[in-house]
């Protein structure tokens, strides 16, 4: 058994591979619509979702499989205060593969150290969505032709933004890939993206507030919505919601094949006008999401028809236990009381937190 927390966990090999699984999804239906009969995927969303959710339950249905959960944390237990991990180890022995959502990071994780079925993660929190990154692949690959030597630009809410964060960290591992961080100081990218992905993989990036200046460089431009959700004070949400609004004015000098990615929901930080351009690809990143995910939910279940591999064992960490606590407000530990905290130390000598990888402050 397999988890899927955060890109990473896949090879390039095996993102590849899901790629062209769903490209032959797109193109067969009929071969894979009985593939997952009698398997059941259980939803647990304790966070609001209409794609997500509704394109994991697509894809299980199109597969032939049930869906069974919930999309509202109100309607589930952890409204009585029930712990993911007790949530878990209820619901593994209902389905044979979950997908969960949640709001704090690391809560995924926590999951899978509960789970006897596989866990995919859905989103949690501003820290990681990967089948996010799955559908985003796919379209650039469908849209561009490859995933390699593209200049990307990421706009809008870099630092709570958990598709850009997963986004980067696959395209890390393709060649030729150079970024381009749009952003006010405020919503930047966090440190750990800098130094474990861009730094150890030697991206070339640069960092700019003017999306207008960097348009006509771009081969992709990802949009992101600036999150309401994530700020601890309403005052700073609005002072900065407004920062990036794409306009058709603002295409002028873009490249005549470049798209425009969004992991979706819009809110107003894409014009509506700019729908009809043919470089607009956000509504097919949800067609290609569903595909995706049917492939990965084939994968997880040993259902690809691909040899079996065995896990890959994580190389063992030096960690320190119990004498320090994580000070980030959105990890799962501070609802969790009964975990245990957990550092680890990265390559640059600071203590991470192994649930939300938030540094430990000095």
């Amino acid at each position: 058994m397999k988890n899927l927390l955060a890109i990473t966990d896949l090879t390039v090999k095996e993102i590849d591979k899901l790629i062209e699984t769903a490209e032959d999804i797109k193109e067969n239906p009929e071969k894979y619509q009985d593939k997952c009969n009698h398997k059941r995927l259980a939803t647990l969303f304790f966070e609001p979702s209409t794609r997500t959710r509704l394109s994991f339950e697509s894809a299980m249905l199109s597969l032939g499989g049930k869906v069974l959960g919930f999309s509202d944390a109100n309607s589930s237990s952890s409204s009585k205060g029930e712990s993911v991990a007790d949530t878990i180890r209820v619901v593994s022995n209902y389905a044979d593969i979950i997908a969960m959502r949640h709001p704090k990071e690391g809560a995924p994780l926590v999951a899978s150290m509960n789970s006897s079925v596989p866990i995919v993660n859905a989103g949690d929190g501003g820290h990681n969505h990967p089948t996010q990154t799955l559908a985003d692949l796919l379209t650039i690959k469908t849209e561009k032709g490859r995933l390699n030597d593209l200049t990307i630009g990421f706009c809008g809410d870099l630092k709570f933004g958990r598709t850009v964060h997963s986004l980067i960290q696959a395209l890390a591992r393709y060649t030729g890939i150079k970024i381009v961080l749009i952003s006010p100081s405020e919503l930047a990218i966090p440190d750990y993206v800098k130094t474990d992905v861009m730094d150890k993989y030697n991206m070339q990036y640069s960092e700019t507030t003017d999306l207008e200046a960097v348009m006509p460089r771009l081969d992709v431009l990802y949009m992101t919505r600036v999150q309401k959700e994530r700020f601890e004070t309403e005052e700073e949400y609005y002072r900065l919601k407004d920062s990036y609004i794409l306009t058709t004015d603002k295409l002028v000098n873009a490249k005549k094949d470049m798209i425009i990615l969004h992991p979706l929901p819009r809110v107003n930080e894409i014009e509506v006008a700019i729908d009809k351009d043919p470089r607009a690809c956000y509504f097919k990143q949800v067609a290609n999401g569903r595909l995706m995910r049917m492939a990965l939910i084939l994968k997880l279940l040993g259902l690809d028809g691909e040899k079996a591999c065995e896990e890959k064992q994580p190389q063992p960490l030096e960690t320190v236990k119990g004498i320090m606590k994580c000070k980030n407000p959105r990890c799962i530990t501070t609802t969790e009381q009964e975990l245990e905290q957990v550092f680890k130390l990265t390559e640059n000598g600071v203590y991470r937190c192994i649930y939300c990888e938030e540094n430990l402050e000095k």
